[in-house]
């Protein structure tokens, strides 16, 4: 029986959706822009990585068709000609907002049919019950933060201040999130999970999607650095995934990095943490070499949204997605006949772009395997079309969004 892989590749966008301006971000190109940046020369590292963006297993799966298919342009270092590899497509996102749940859900087949909540960008913004209560429960003497901030700098600026007081770093961003920072030697790393745990349900009575737990080291702004015991808790999807279908029949599933938390662990089966892309995808070798005839492996490569995307680091981004392509091959080539790879993302984070969010925009899909005969999957309005490829390649029921046809090579007909 066959098997199938998802690899998100958080983050790797290949241009702005047909909504983009509606969240600022028309002209956003994550694939692009580096690619450009790096064919001029601003990719560069000295003693590392030099000139253009070279992904030539990704491009030969057909990534460069997808870029010129979204967007009309082939980025520089990708080519669209030749026959490729795989199917390759580009995904349109049907859900509102640009957050990491939502890409994922509706990758898995559940579209977000509702609106977040989100704080308003205000000094303070949290409303002045939640942090009450907040304190209350989990016996804090007060909290710092309480705005929309960048990750690093917030903790940069107000991590002595929190070891000096006791009181855990609280903010924001453009996402449905509640992000709660605090040093996993001064506070406690059990402790910040707690305060996490007890701030979910008081955040999702607001509709926000997600508490993120942000430990942190150090003993000075001069060197404090978030660790990888990052933990999200987040909402439960509102209907059944790919993954609650296949546990449901009986399926071996195999959940690698933050996709246990993605999904409130709901049907995530076996999950297999790791902190950074190289041990994530470690893991993802792993797993695949564990997962039984019928499985369902689903791998998040978290370094390319919060180690490079959120910190526009150009030239970092592009030595990540060069490190990943070069390692796909230790991958492919453990694939059975049978077996079903895909790759593809949950939004974008354009490097080059204003400010430190995510981006609106299309993504790539890219299927590889004996039921991905090699040709276009065009444009996708939804990336639940994913979900019932996967469903129809595995032969298990229906999610319930999305569509295979034009998905799988002919002989696999829904």
């Amino acid at each position: 029986m066959p098997r199938a892989i998802i690899l998100v590749l958080d983050s790797v966008g290949i241009g702005s959706a047909p909504d983009a301006a509606a969240y600022g971000d028309a002209g956003a190109n994550t694939i692009g822009h580096i690619a450009e940046g790096c064919a001029r020369g601003a990719g560069d590292v000295a003693g590392g990585r030099q000139g253009p963006l070279a992904l030539p297993n990704l491009d030969a799966m057909g990534l460069g068709r997808a870029c010129a298919m979204a967007t009309g342009t082939c980025p520089p270092g990708l080519s669209a000609n030749g026959r490729p590899r795989g199917r390759y497509g580009f995904g349109v996102e049907r859900s509102k907002g640009k957050d990491t749940p939502s890409g994922h859900w509706e990758i898995a087949g559940v579209p977000v049919p509702f609106d977040w909540g989100y704080f308003p960008r205000t000094s303070p913004c949290f409303p002045p019950e939640l942090v009450a209560e907040l304190c209350r429960r989990a016996e804090l003497p007060g909290i710092l933060g309480d705005c929309h901030a960048s990750g690093t700098a917030i903790i940069a600026s107000l991590g002595e201040e929190h070891m000096r007081t006791g009181k855990p770093i609280c903010y924001t961003s453009a996402d449905s999130v509640f992000q709660i920072a605090a040093h996993e030697e001064s506070f406690g790393l059990d402790r910040l999970y707690r305060v996490c745990e007890i701030a979910q349900p008081l955040t999702e009575a607001l509709g926000i999607g997600r508490v993120i737990a942000r430990p942190f080291v150090g003993s000075s702004r001069a060197n404090f650095e978030r660790t990888g015991n990052r933990r999200d808790y987040a909402v439960k999807p509102p209907l059944p995934t790919v993954l609650d279908i296949a546990t449901a029949e009986g399926r071996n599933v195999i959940s690698v990095g933050k996709i246990g938390d993605i999904f409130a662990h709901s049907g995530t089966g076996r999950v297999l943490k790791a902190s950074g892309n190289a041990a994530l995808f470690d893991r993802t070798l792993e797993g695949l070499a564990q997962l039984h005839d019928g499985g369902l492996m689903f791998t998040n490569f978290v370094d390319f949204d919060t180690v490079y995307g959120h910190r526009r680091d150009l030239p970092g981004y592009a030595t990540a997605l060069e490190a990943f392509d070069q390692r796909l091959p230790a991958l492919t080539e453990r694939l059975d006949d049978g077996d079903l790879l895909v790759i593809t993302a949950d939004h974008g984070c354009d490097p080059t772009w204003p400010g430190t969010d995510h981006t609106r925009e299309l993504t790539p899909i890219l299927l590889y395997g004996h039921s991905a005969a090699a040709g276009s999957l065009g444009r996708r309005d939804t990336f639940a079309d994913i979900a019932a490829a996967v469903c129809l390649h595995l032969d298990l029921p229906r999610p319930n969004a999305g569509r295979a046809e034009g998905m799988l090579k002919p002989d696999r007909r829904p």
